[in-house]
């Protein structure tokens, strides 16, 4: 059985721990930082908190993503996903479906609940 310690699970989901610092919701799943920040965005939220690698429900490792209550919303339409970038190097680091779409208006907050991204034990 193929087996990957903690460590190597770890340097990946540290990216997101300590580069991370803005989190977009968008109008569908970007490919791309521009697409994430600019073309699909419909708001954002900066000073974003993600916490260091921990263990996976059912095996592997993952980090949360801390609740957002304050994020900026700048367009209006349904957001479908979120998308967590670095600035600094302008990198697209994560994308994944909202649990559940949400009209947004210009001008309004929006807010998200606390959330896990993880990496499965390999099979």
């Amino acid at each position: 059985m193929a087996t990957l310690g903690d460590r190597v699970f770890d340097a990946g989901l540290t990216a997101l721990d300590t580069e991370a610092n803005r989190l977009d919701i968008c109008s569908q799943e970007p490919a791309t930082y521009a697409e994430a920040t600019s073309t699909y965005t419909l708001g954002n939220k900066t000073s974003l908190s993600v916490g260091a690698p921990g263990d996976r429900s059912g095996g592997g490792r993952e980090v949360e993503v801390a609740a957002i209550t304050d994020g900026s919303v700048s367009g209006t339409d349904t957001a479908t996903h979120w998308a967590i970038s670095d600035t600094v190097n302008e990198r697209l680091l994560a994308t994944g479906a909202l649990s559940a779409d949400q009209a947004v208006t210009s001008g309004n907050t929006f807010t998200l609940a606390a959330f896990t991204i993880g990496i499965p034990d390999p099979a």
